[in-house]
């Protein structure tokens, strides 16, 4: 049990400490890569699943392939997650292989996971930490389990899949409460097994920044740490977004100010009460803001 234990507190360390931003590349434009870390993006997902067609899926693997042993050569390869197709799938087995030769990958994240032994089995065969995307019912009714899988190191899901088997009508109020259900039931999950936090969906418009700004305070504020992008110029508005307000970091700054010099446990600011909770809020903001700044 121990062993598990520190196995998973393992591989969330390498995963996704500081990754607020996750930016797709699809497997046929490897050209985008360098573009992609280039945007600011702490972590780069080439796409081998719904970016590629069935037809060009072997061919996407050949050139992932060389693009890694050319880096490699170079000395200039930044890690890359890799995304691979759904457990069961006839370009499953291929992607492993594919993972299993090259082993300075990031990390892998299984598409449409449905089942702790599938995120078992790609940890076991590629050694890598397993981001699992929860994108049916089924998915997301297993999360408890998979939860328990050697090898998770956090969920993500996918919203548009999960509402297309729900018959959840997208763009609607339902949809957000049903999102928002989502997210609350991944947050709480991983809490209680000690995964990392989980990644939110994607924003499918890359035009709508203001919207965009809007999803990124709702999900943090309920305690997710990061975002699956599709557009470089996402992660600008990702992080901007993410960025407490020069009010709250005075009000944080002169919160563990009081604390340190009073040493009182409850006390008040601008007739608002602290304790303990705020107090821990304030330092946890701090050292946030100190460690993106």
């Amino acid at each position: 049990m121990d062993s598990v234990s520190n196995n998973k507190d393992s591989n969330k360390t390498k995963t996704t400490a500081h990754n607020n931003t996750w930016l797709f590349v699809p497997a046929t434009r490897l050209d985008r890569i360098a573009k992609a870390f280039d945007s600011g993006a702490e972590a780069v997902i080439v796409d081998l699943e719904d970016a590629v067609a069935q037809e060009d899926k072997a061919q996407a693997r050949d050139a992932l392939k060389k693009y890694y042993d050319n880096q490699n050569e170079k000395q200039g390869y930044q890690p890359i997650w890799l995304r691979i197709n759904q457990a069961g799938s006839d370009a499953f087995l291929a992607d492993l292989v594919l993972c299993q030769q090259m082993p300075t990958l990031a990390g892998v994240l299984l598409a449409k996971a449905e089942q702790a032994a599938d995120i078992e089995h790609v940890h076991q065969r590629t050694g890598m930490p397993v981001i699992a995307l929860i994108e049916s019912a089924a998915g997301l009714y297993q999360i408890d389990s998979m939860a328990k899988a050697t090898g998770l190191a956090a969920f993500s899901y996918g919203f548009l899949d999960l509402c297309n088997d729900l018959r959840v009508q997208v763009g609607t109020p339902a949809a957000d409460i049903v999102a928002n259900q989502i997210r609350y039931q991944l947050i709480l999950t991983s809490k209680v097994h000690s995964l990392a936090p989980p990644i939110d969906t994607v924003y499918p418009d890359f035009n709508d920044e203001e919207g965009l700004c809007t999803r990124v305070q709702l999900w943090s504020q309920m305690g997710m740490s990061g975002m699956l992008c599709i557009h470089p110029k996402q992660v600008a508005v990702v992080h901007k977004a993410l960025q407490p307000t020069d009010k709250e970091i005075q009000f944080a700054t002169r919160v563990v100010a009081e604390y340190e010099g009073s040493g009182q446990a409850v006390f008040k600011i601008d007739g608002e009460m602290v304790d303990a909770p705020v107090i821990a809020r304030a330092r946890q903001l701090l050292t946030q803001w100190q460690t993106d700044g």
